[in-house]
């Protein structure tokens, strides 16, 4: 198996780096070329410089290993390079990066973002000011394939509220979380004490949204109210952010997700619950977690499970309302309509 490549740190520490929590940046490739310098440049343009970045590239067939080679050699800091030798696939590839960083905070980078120079100084200082906080994560600007901005910010596409941010500050951030899925890696670091509990990754997971559910069981999950980064969307992109509109187009959308949808998430929240319940002692969950992860398997298997005829889903329908788990799990109204009309 192809052990990788170690690149030295070529230049000094410099004055971007501060005394403090050590920061690991953990970034994955795969045939990125296209857009892998700008956001390499923009680590080396932080205020604060990361302690070390590890790159795990994913078998590319492009000029990315190349690319971060050269980078390497004047990065100012170090720079480890694993070149796998099978694609592991996004899942498995962070999976990897993140058992390789030594940092106490792990900053997770994706390959075609361009971040803001306050960036890694902004998080450094949460964590710093705040023994409490597990991990973070920001908003972000959209840009296009030309870097052009879109006009709008991810957590616009959430519909992520000023409600919902009280939740978090209370220390409620799951609540949200298992209603509907908002935390984007690449605005996401973490500490990395809480690699026990993240890793390894289920393969059929994405790596963020694991990281997040299982952090604010156990932890806090802060927001950064602040766009860090600015967030590429773009037709190579394999996942993104979705934009929510009105209760038809909820309903329009839902018609093509298959009721086995509604199962397979619920087998991967069973994942989380088994992993907080596996690893316990060492990272003891907040007392409402697995009651709350339990009711969305519940609610989940529920909607995965209505009757074709809209006449006898009516009852189960009706308890999924009485128990406003449509309200806390799903998307509420517009939820309950699909359930109702597809």
């Amino acid at each position: 198996m192809h052990k990788g490549i170690a690149v030295a740190e070529q230049g000094s520490v410099g004055d971007g780096r501060m005394k403090g929590l050590r920061i690991s940046v953990a970034m994955c490739t795969y045939n990125g070329a296209g857009f892998l310098l700008e956001q390499l440049e923009s680590i080396a343009s932080q205020t604060r410089l990361p302690d070390e970045l590890v790159i795990c590239d994913d078998a590319s067939t492009d000029a990315s290993v190349g690319i971060i080679r050269a980078f390497s050699r004047n990065a100012g800091f170090a720079v480890s390079l694993e070149v796998n030798a099978t694609n592991l696939g996004s899942t498995k590839n962070f999976e990897k990066a993140i058992g390789l960083c030594h940092g106490e905070i792990i900053v997770l980078a994706d390959q075609d973002d361009i971040w803001l120079p306050q960036k890694l100084n902004c998080i450094a200082k949460v964590f710093e000011c705040n023994d409490n906080i597990g991990a973070v994560f920001s908003d972000a600007e959209l840009i296009d394939g030309d870097s052009r901005p879109l006009g709008t910010t991810l957590w616009n596409t959430f519909l992520f509220n000023s409600r919902e941010l009280k939740k978090f500050s209370a220390g409620q951030g799951i609540k949200v979380l298992l209603k509907h899925s908002l935390v984007t890696g690449a605005t996401m670091a973490f500490r990395s004490k809480f690699r026990g509990l993240v890793l390894p990754i289920p393969s059929n997971h994405v790596h963020d949204s694991w990281i997040a559910l299982l952090v604010a069981s156990a932890s806090q999950l802060a927001p950064i109210h602040t766009p860090l980064v600015r967030y590429r969307k773009h037709a190579a992109q394999q996942i993104g952010p979705r934009y929510t509109g009105s209760l038809r187009q909820t309903i329009d959308v839902s018609k093509g997700v298959a009721r086995d949808y509604y199962l397979g998430e619920a087998e991967r929240f069973k994942d989380v619950f088994e992993r907080l319940r596996d690893r316990c002692v060492t990272f003891p969950p907040h007392r409402f977690a697995l009651s709350l992860i339990q009711q969305k398997i519940r609610h989940r298997k529920a909607r995965g499970s209505f009757p074709r005829s809209r006449l006898l889903r009516l009852p189960a329908l009706f308890w999924e309302i009485a128990t406003f788990r449509y309200w806390r799990y799903s998307n509420g109204l517009g939820s309950v309509a699909k359930d109702l009309l597809v």
